[in-house]
């Protein structure tokens, strides 16, 4: 975070709403039409019991309020309309105090498939349903909490635990493998590729050794985390995980299960 984009979040009016076009309005249709196709019997109940209260619009960008109002009466949750990035601090405090920071840009049709910045489809699609649950809203703020006083060096282990549940959860249930992470959740390669490819490696979640595990952003995951119910988040929340991340530290960080990044060559 704190890099440049090349993406830019649209302004709220002077109606109070955020104006889309209809090309916008078109691709948001067709990534919830597909995603809402791809996750059936993958996505967790949670998120399917989320997803019916929130009652997203099929055929527009759905507006801030629309969603804010649903969270707010269930978990006390809203969303926040930021920039398309921001700061750690910053991300850190909109979680502690109930925002869930949305920037407001939608992929273009040239990036359908995958961009690298997380657009207001992933942010409402893949993760406002689960907000409506008082356990993953719980855990949420609480790492908010946390981060917003941790050093420099422990926010980039705290880091991986959001990677590996918020963003690239997976449950291990009775009923077999399910999906609460909103990255997945919000991109159909990576839920084929989560549940079923052989090659990834889907483990128990242990806390020490998330905060040890590297990652990419710009591939499949060679690996997840599975933890049994979204509420197991709850007893995670009550660790002591700062000490979890100095004892990760002496530890040290496990080999990379990916290849390094390509440096490109300045010519």
């Amino acid at each position: 975070m704190g890099k440049a984009t090349k993406y830019v979040s649209k302004d709220v009016e002077a109606d109070g709403k955020i104006h889309w076009t209809d090309e916008e309005n078109q691709i948001w249709q067709e990534l919830i039409t597909r995603q809402l196709d791809c996750i059936k019997g993958k996505a967790c109940d949670e998120f399917i019991t989320g997803l019916d209260r929130l009652k997203l619009p099929m055929d527009r960008v759905p507006q801030l309020e629309e969603v804010s109002e649903v969270l707010l009466a269930t978990t006390g949750w809203q969303c926040a309309k930021v920039p398309a990035l921001i700061g750690f601090g910053e991300f850190f405090k909109l979680l502690s105090e109930k925002k869930f920071p949305v920037a407001t840009f939608i992929r273009t049709r040239a990036e359908f498939d995958y961009l690298q910045e997380p657009d207001i489809f992933h942010e409402i699609f893949g993760h406002c349903p689960l907000l409506t649950n008082p356990a993953f809203a719980n855990f949420t703020q609480r790492y908010g909490e946390l981060g917003l006083n941790a050093s420099k060096e422990d926010r980039v282990f705290l880091a991986r635990l959001y990677w590996f549940t918020i963003e690239f959860g997976l449950l291990d249930t009775q009923d077999g493998l399910r999906i609460y992470g909103g990255g997945i959740l919000s991109s159909p390669g990576e839920t084929q590729y989560a549940m079923f490819d052989p090659i990834a490696e889907r483990k128990a979640l242990d806390v020490v050794d998330v905060l040890r595990t590297p990652y990419r952003i710009d591939i499949m995951q060679p690996i997840y985390f599975m933890i049994n119910k979204i509420s197991d988040l709850d007893s995670i929340s009550q660790l002591d995980l700062l000490a979890l991340v100095e004892e990760a530290k002496a530890l040290g960080l496990h080999e990379p299960k990916f290849p390094p990044k390509e440096k490109k060559i300045a010519s």
